[in-house]
């Protein structure tokens, strides 16, 4: 199941584990990525906690946490190849995996239409 946010993340879930990325959109306005920082593993994130940073040549932005849970998983290969987050942001480019602890908080999110009606409008 695939899930968006408002601040452009999106979330694969399976289970009661999420792996989270940024969406093509906002890859496309940050423009080429340069440096991808991660949470620790064993890290307890709130929802709306800055949990990651990304910097490209125009701007560095955070990547906030989309539900509560514990950070199970990092990926090590964005940190070494920030690249991957502009050519496959919603595969090989996500960020971390998140073990959810108030899987109700993926009510709200936005499945992947009404997420393209939002950047489509603006």
């Amino acid at each position: 199941m695939l899930k968006f946010t408002d601040d452009h993340e999106w979330l694969r879930v399976e289970g009661d584990v999420a792996a989270v990325g940024i969406t093509d959109f906002a890859q496309s306005q940050l423009g080429d990525l340069v440096f991808v920082e991660l949470p620790k593993v064993g890290a307890t994130v709130k929802k709306g906690d800055p949990v990651a940073v990304v910097e490209s040549v125009k701007v560095a932005s955070d990547v906030y946490a989309p539900a509560d849970g514990e950070v199970v998983e990092v990926n090590e290969a964005v940190v070494g190849e920030p690249q991957l987050v502009n050519s496959d942001p919603l595969g090989k480019g996500w960020f971390f995996k998140l073990k959810l602890s108030a899987p109700a908080q993926l009510d709200g999110m936005k499945s992947e239409t009404e997420y393209q009606a939002l950047v489509a409008n603006g």
